[in-house]
C-alpha cells in the first residue's frame, strides 16, 4: 500500500513530466539548435496556437529486449504527439524527436503516430507530420517495420478525407520517406534530405559519387524528382508555410473551405490589358495576370521549382478559396509535357477531393512534342489530366487568354470537360492548331500554285485565322459561354464563383475510377 500523499504523488508526476520533456536531455537539445534545427516540442509551440495542445502519449515506452535494448529509456518513445489548434480550428499532429535515438521509429513510436493519425480521421481534422528521423530503429527489427505499415495504411486512410501536410525538417531515409510521400504536401527544409537509399549504399550498389543534398535535398526534390512541395529556408519558414497552407483548405472532405471577408473590390482593372502580348509568340509572365486576380495579389504558389511549364497553387477570390492551374507562356511557351501533366492532375485532384473551385488560366500551344515524350508516355500522363478534370465535380471555371490549340485545348478545361463557365478574352484564339500550320495543311495546293509562295501562304493564315483562330467561332459553337474585357476578369470570375458555390453534381455509383496512373 502505497504511503505517498497526494502532493507527493503529483510532485512524481510533474518530476516525470519535466523528465520526459527534455528529450534527450539538455546536451543534445542545444546540438540540435547548433544545426540550425528547432526541437520537436519547439516545432510544435511555433505552429499551433498557444496553450492549445493537448499530448497524448508523453510517457510511452518501447517494450524492446535484445540488442542493448533492455532498460532504456527512449522519452515519449521520440515522437511528440496529441491535438492542438491553429487559428482557432483543430488539428492533429506528431513531431519526431531527433535527440532521443535520433528519432529513430521503433513499434510504440509509429503506434503513436498511427493512433493520433486515426484521432485527426474521427474527428475530421488536418493532420500534420513533422519528420527529424534517422529511420527505422533496427534493433526492433520486424517491429519496427511493422509499426511503418500502420502509418502508411493510415495515410492511405486518411486520404481525401482530411488534409495531410508533412514538414521534412531533418534526415527522413529509407521506409520513413514513403509516409510523407503518402500525403498532401510535403515542406522541406534546407537544412534536411530524404531519400530511399543514402549515398553510401548508391555509391556500394551502383559505383555512383552523389552527397546527401544532391541526392535528397529540397533542390532536388523540387527540380527533378516532383516529390517536395514547398521549399523552406528553416524550421520557422516550414511551419509558416503550414500554417497559411491550411488557412487555405477545409478541415476534412465534408467541409467547404473557409470564407474570409477578402477583397470585395471587383472594379475594373484595365492594366490586365498591358500584361498578354497579342502575339501569341511572344512570352509573358502569367503570374503577373493571377496576382491581378486574387484577393490582394496573395497566391500561394505550390511546386514552383517543378515543371515551370504550368502554374498551380492556392488564391481567394472575393474570401473564396480557389485553386488555379494556369498554362505559363514564358516557359517553354507553356506547352503540356509529361511533368506538367503529372502536376496538374495531383493538384486538380486534391481540390475536388477537398471541395474546392477550380479556375483554369489557358494559354496552350499544345503537347509537347519529341520522342523522349512519346516514349515516356505522354499519352498515358496527358491522359492523366483529361481525367482529373473530367471526374472533378467541383466548381470549374476557365478563362481563355490567348492561345488554344488542339489536345490541349480539352486537357486544360474545355467545354467538354465539364467546365461549368468558359470564358475568354478577344485575343484568345481556339482552334484545332496555329494558323501557320493549319494554314499549310488546308491550303498546300493554293500555297504551291502561287507565283509568290511566301505571300500567299502570309495571306491565307489571316484567312485561317480569321475564320477560325478567334473566340467568336467557338463562341457560336457554345464552347466559350462569354467573350469578357480583360479589366472585368474578376468581376466575372468572382461573380460565377458565387453563384457555383453550393452546385452539386451526380455520377455513376461505383468502386473508383480507373486513372491511367
Amino acid at each position: 500500500m502505497s504511503t505517498q500523499t497526494m502532493h507527493e504523488k503529483i510532485e512524481t508526476l510533474h518530476q516525470r513530466e519535466t523528465e520526459a520533456m527534455l528529450g534527450g536531455g539538455q546536451e543534445r537539445l542545444e546540438k540540435q539548435h547548433q544545426g540550425g534545427k528547432l526541437t520537436a516540442r519547439e516545432r510544435v509551440d511555433a505552429l499551433i496556437d498557444p496553450g492549445s495542445f493537448d499530448e497524448c502519449g508523453l510517457f510511452a515506452e518501447h517494450r524492446a529486449t535484445l540488442f542493448g535494448m533492455a532498460g532504456k529509456s527512449f522519452p515519449a518513445d521520440g515522437v511528440v504527439t496529441g491535438a492542438a489548434s491553429v487559428d482557432g480550428r483543430l488539428i492533429h499532429l506528431a513531431s519526431q524527436d531527433f535527440t532521443v535515438s535520433g528519432g529513430s521509429a521503433g513499434e510504440v513510436h509509429s503506434i503513436k503516430v498511427a493512433s493520433i493519425m486515426e484521432q485527426s480521421l474521427k474527428t475530421g481534422s488536418p493532420f500534420v507530420f513533422i519528420n527529424d528521423s534517422g529511420g527505422a530503429r533496427v534493433q526492433e527489427g520486424i517491429d519496427s517495420l511493422s509499426g511503418y505499415g500502420k502509418v502508411f495504411y493510415t495515410n492511405v486512410m486518411l486520404s481525401g478525407s482530411v488534409p495531410q501536410i508533412s514538414l521534412i525538417c531533418g534526415p527522413c531515409a529509407g521506409g520513413a520517406a514513403y509516409s510523407p510521400a503518402l500525403t498532401d504536401f510535403i515542406i522541406q527544409t534546407r537544412q534536411s534530405q530524404m531519400f530511399i537509399t543514402g549515398p553510401q549504399v548508391i555509391k556500394g550498389v551502383t559505383g555512383e559519387s552523389v552527397t546527401a543534398e544532391e541526392l535528397g535535398g529540397p533542390e532536388a526534390h523540387m527540380a527533378f524528382s516532383g516529390v517536395t512541395h514547398f521549399i523552406a529556408e528553416d524550421d520557422q519558414h516550414a511551419i509558416l508555410l503550414a500554417r497559411k497552407l491550411l488557412s487555405f483548405l477545409p478541415s476534412n472532405n465534408l467541409e467547404d473551405p473557409p470564407r474570409v471577408e477578402g477583397d470585395q473590390n471587383v472594379d475594373p482593372d484595365p492594366s490586365l490589358e498591358d500584361i498578354v502580348p497579342t502575339d501569341v509568340k511572344k512570352g509573358y509572365e502569367i503570374r503577373e495576370v493571377i496576382a491581378k486576380v486574387v484577393d490582394f495579389g496573395d497566391f500561394l504558389e505550390v511546386q514552383s521549382g517543378y515543371a515551370p511549364n504550368i502554374v498551380v497553387g492556392f488564391g481567394r477570390i472575393a474570401g473564396r478559396t480557389v485553386g488555379i492551374i494556369a498554362n505559363q507562356p514564358s516557359v517553354q511557351a507553356g506547352v503540356l509535357d509529361i511533368n506538367a501533366a503529372n502536376k496538374a492532375s495531383r493538384f486538380i485532384r486534391f481540390c475536388n477531393a477537398f471541395n474546392i473551385s477550380l479556375l483554369t488560366f489557358v494559354d496552350v500551344p499544345g503537347f509537347l512534342p519529341g520522342v523522349q515524350q512519346e516514349h515516356g508516355g505522354i499519352i498515358r500522363h496527358g491522359a492523366k489530366m483529361l481525367f482529373a478534370y473530367s471526374a472533378a465535380t467541383v466548381p470549374k471555371i476557365t478563362l481563355i487568354l490567348r492561345k488554344c490549340y488542339g489536345g490541349a485545348y480539352l486537357a486544360m478545361c474545355g467545354k467538354d470537360l465539364g467546365a461549368d463557365r468558359v470564358f475568354a478574352w478577344p485575343t484568345a484564339e481556339v482552334a484545332v492548331m496555329g494558323a501557320e500550320g493549319a494554314a499549310d495543311i488546308v491550303f498546300r495546293k493554293e500555297i504551291q500554285e502561287a507565283e509568290d509562295k511566301k505571300a500567299k501562304r502570309a495571306e491565307l493564315i489571316e484567312k485561317y485565322r480569321d475564320a477560325f483562330s478567334n473566340p467568336y467561332v467557338a463562341a457560336g459553337r457554345r464552347l466559350v459561354d462569354s467573350i469578357i474585357e480583360p479589366a472585368s476578369t474578376r468581376r466575372h470570375i468572382a461573380q460565377v464563383m458565387e453563384y457555383l458555390h453550393t452546385k452539386r453534381e451526380l455520377r455513376p455509383a461505383k468502386k473508383h475510377g480507373l486513372m491511367p496512373l
